[in-house]
């Protein structure tokens, strides 16, 4: 579930984002809305991933897929210039965000949130 409302969290910021250049500075009223809006409901989404997965991994997959998505709109819908540098960019965005999730994986989970292991009061009073 948390696959799913973590993507649905992108395509509000991917959203949002492109709205951002129609907002023309915040000076037109839907396009700015929808700015707003996009990014609040993304947040919230983001939010929830949180109480399941850990905010690094979350964090990197949102914030780099929200990158070169938002670079394919930039160069599809905006005409911008792409060039072989800022390809490698993306290419290396990408790579990074494989390498955080195969480390993580590699390593072991931390505890989800909202199981915290037991804190030295808590520990101290297990004792015998």
């Amino acid at each position: 579930m948390h696959w799913a409302l973590l993507a649905a969290a992108i395509a509000l910021e991917v959203f949002a984002t492109s709205m951002l250049k129609l907002s023309d500075g915040f000076t037109k009223l839907w396009p700015t809305v929808a700015v707003l809006a996009g990014y609040a409901c993304s947040f919230y989404l983001l939010s929830r991933v949180l109480l399941t997965m850990p905010v690094g991994t979350a964090y990197a997959i949102w914030s780099a897929a929200g990158t070169v998505l938002v670079v394919g709109i930039g160069f599809v819908a905006y005409h911008e210039r792409l060039t072989a540098l800022q390809l490698v960019g993306v290419v290396l965005t990408i790579t990074g965000v494989v390498l955080l999730n195969v480390g993580g994986q590699a390593h072991g989970s931390p505890e989800p949130a909202g199981e915290p292991g037991p804190t030295a009061a808590t520990a101290a009073s297990l004792e015998p």
